[in-house]
């Protein structure tokens, strides 16, 4: 069956047009199209936008699948409005062999809600200490694009230096998070003035600023790329413009989260704003709304990070770190970028799907909205406001910072080539 989707507005623009899906591809766009038998989808008033893409993903899977599974994550992400997700490596057994990547990977395919891709681990077991297998990992059946130790900081210069190089010959992308692990031993919050006044240990910007200056200039001389995840503060988008300007091969993303959210949060305690890296101070939301709105931070990565509630609901220097990102992050950047005129929904899609699937390689996401593209599509209400309410998302886990805020723009269909995997706020499961 063909979907004929009625009304939309591409990309916000324009007049209203029909387009129909068929066979995984964009077959028609035009107006007064006739149903001709297929399922029709009133888009009056809605935005269309090619699927969004994430980078930075936790799906918990293998190991912790009373936080998160596949299948949850990907409900979440289809309800979000992706249609591919990038698995970190940090699961248990860790996703360091082409047998744990090529499992998430069939899984993924399995529950069929989005594209889930794997991300490798850098190293043995994320310790540090020895470069994992990359080149079977990559010529696996996932064929993985990415390799991160997210969580942990490839923080070895030298073991940096040879991943770099290593990938570079097998044209893969190396992510790092930026973490000093020598200035963060026992930190739990920004250092600022709230860490000080609450008495939480501080976690100072020069942690993360020095490993993305040092992986800059590892980049450079190693002529290949890197990837800096979640971005948090000023300094970061000083340094990412810098290096930007010195043609380092470098890319960078932001979470939804350091969009929106201050270490003014943390005066309750509560750990549902604990997060790594820690929410900054306001002068750094504002630099990175800004580096994201001119290109120098490259896209929107969620860290969608699901907790049981033992790991949140207890002292906050105890409490894991990470929140749910997913069926938020649309809304949030409609707050922090749309609203304010930052970005447009031109803008949206270049952060949010174009560039992410560029950075990774993706040939069939992030597409032009034309004939004969690939049908990964997402609609969006610009006007549609809702109440967010922890029990009732997608994800196992309800860890959620963003409880009873009422947000406004929503995802209100997802396509994946052209087949609905979320429609109404409910997940249309393949079959």
């Amino acid at each position: 069956m063909t979907v004929l989707i009625k009304g939309a507005r591409p990309y916000g623009e324009g007049e209203p047009v029909d387009i129909r899906l068929g066979d995984g591809e964009i077959l028609e766009i035009g107006t007064g199209l006739a149903d001709d038998g297929a399922q029709v989808i009133d888009a009056s008033g809605q935005v269309l936008l090619p699927g969004f893409v994430d980078l930075h993903t936790h799906l918990r899977e293998p190991g912790r699948e009373d936080t998160e599974t596949i299948e949850s994550g990907s409900a979440a992400a289809a309800l979000g409005g992706y249609t591919a997700v990038f698995a970190m490596a940090n699961t248990n057994p860790v996703a360091d062999s082409v047998v744990i990547t090529d499992h998430v990977f069939r899984r993924g395919q399995e529950v069929g809600l989005v594209d889930v891709h794997p991300v490798g681990a850098v190293t043995v077991g994320l310790e540090g200490k020895q470069l994992a297998e990359m080149g079977t990992m990559a010529a696996g059946t996932a064929g993985v694009r990415m390799f991160s130790d997210d969580g942990k900081c490839v923080h070895d210069p030298l073991l940096m230096r040879r991943a770099l190089e290593y990938a570079s010959s097998l044209g893969v992308l190396i992510a790092q998070h930026a973490e000093e692990p020598r200035l963060t031993e026992g930190a739990v919050a920004h250092e600022g003035a709230t860490a000080a006044r609450l008495g939480l240990a501080g976690w100072p910007r020069a942690a993360e600023e020095s490993i993305v200056a040092r992986d800059a200039l590892l980049a450079r001389d190693a002529n290949t790329r890197v990837h800096i995840c979640h971005a948090s503060t000023a300094g970061t988008v000083a340094l990412i413009e810098w290096a930007k300007a010195q043609n380092i091969s470098i890319t960078a993303e932001v979470t939804p989260h350091h969009l929106l959210l201050d270490d003014s949060r943390l005066e309750t305690y509560d750990a549902v704003n604990k997060v790594n890296p820690p929410l900054r101070e306001a002068s750094d939301v504002a630099a990175l709304r800004k580096g994201l709105a001119d290109g120098t931070i490259d896209c929107v990565a969620t860290d969608h990070a699901p907790h049981a509630e033992q790991e949140k609901c207890c002292e906050f220097s105890v409490a894991r770190p990470g929140m749910l990102g997913l069926e938020t992050a649309l809304s949030i950047v409609v707050e922090t970028m749309v609203r304010p005129g930052l970005l447009d929904w031109r803008g949206v899609a270049r952060v949010m799907s174009e560039r992410p699937a560029e950075i990774v390689g993706l040939d069939d996401h992030g597409r032009p909205i034309d004939v004969g593209e690939p049908a990964n599509l997402v609609l969006v209400d610009p006007d549609a406001s809702w109440t967010v309410r922890g029990p009732e998302l997608a994800s196992l886990s309800k860890n959620t910072p963003y409880e009873s805020m009422t947000m406004q723009g929503r995802v209100t269909a997802t396509f994946l080539r052209g087949r609905v995997t979320a429609l109404g706020g409910q997940v249309t499961k393949r079959g």
